[in-house]
């Protein structure tokens, strides 16, 4: 009974060992996801992403949203699932170009989750700023992102100063 057991403790010890191992070293940091994700998306006209690692970002469930504002501050919600961002991403970054930047960012992190609320720069069919709101979580061994919402400069009102790099 002992033997088994000790086989037992060993095979579980080697298996969140390899279970370690196979964590995409992106995924171990709140920064190192979040810029993984930007690095993605990011690129010139005709350029593929890799959508596959893009998904590992994020959890099944995750939601992107963004709010349009007019110039009177009345807000457009929209938001899409995971793969319907990614059919969008696909057809219209990789065919017209798109490019992120991140700014300045702000994270706060208490007991397995985290916020970050970050500012960017991006150059599509228009010049924008605005800002980016992550909601992320710790399972223990790695971050994942759960939802992001945004919302940009274009109806005139800049981003707050804490959040460009001007």
């Amino acid at each position: 009974m002992h033997r088994l057991l000790s086989l037992l403790f060993c095979l579980s010890l080697s298996a969140q060992v390899l279970g370690q191992t196979n964590v995409p070293e992106h995924t171990k940091t709140i920064d190192g996801i979040v810029n993984k994700g930007l690095e993605i998306i990011s690129g010139e006209k005709g350029k593929v992403r890799d959508w596959d690692v893009f998904r590992n970002l994020f959890t099944p469930n995750a939601t992107f949203a963004f709010v349009e504002q007019d110039t009177l501050g009345t807000g457009r919600y929209r938001s899409f699932s995971l793969e319907e961002f990614v059919r969008i991403g696909r057809r219209g970054y990789e065919n017209n170009g798109f490019l992120e930047y991140e700014l300045k960012k702000t994270v706060d992190e208490y007991n397995g989750i985290a916020h970050v609320f970050q500012g960017y720069y991006a150059k599509g069919h228009r010049e924008e700023k605005g800002i980016n709101s992550y909601q992320l979580y710790y399972d223990g061994t790695r971050w994942w992102i759960t939802s992001i919402l945004w919302a940009s400069d274009e109806n005139g009102v800049p981003i707050p100063a804490a959040y460009d790099a001007e």
